[in-house]
């Protein structure tokens, strides 16, 4: 598992770029009262984050950013349940 996280570290300080125009464009998104596209942004900002803290072991970080991604999952569910399964 380690050599499979690894495999990817030296794109580390690129994914923390993604991750910071991901975060930026989901909060463009809810000022803007777009609630989907902030939940499409925020799941891989996310996964990101996640990705970043197993290279550190920062269990907190890594933690936190599970608890969301699985609310942005359910979120995104939510809403196609609530608005495009009607259709």
């Amino acid at each position: 598992m380690t050599n499979t996280l690894m495999r990817f570290a030296h794109l580390e300080q690129r994914l923390k770029w993604m991750a910071f125009a991901l975060g930026l464009g989901s909060a463009v998104c809810v000022v803007f009262d777009n609630q989907l596209g902030a939940m499409l942004l925020s799941l891989p900002f996310c996964l990101i984050w996640i990705y970043c803290a197993w290279l550190h072991g920062e269990r907190q970080l890594k933690y936190i950013n599970m608890l969301f991604t699985a609310l942005y999952i359910y979120g995104l569910w939510r809403y196609y349940d609530l608005h495009l399964a009607a259709l």
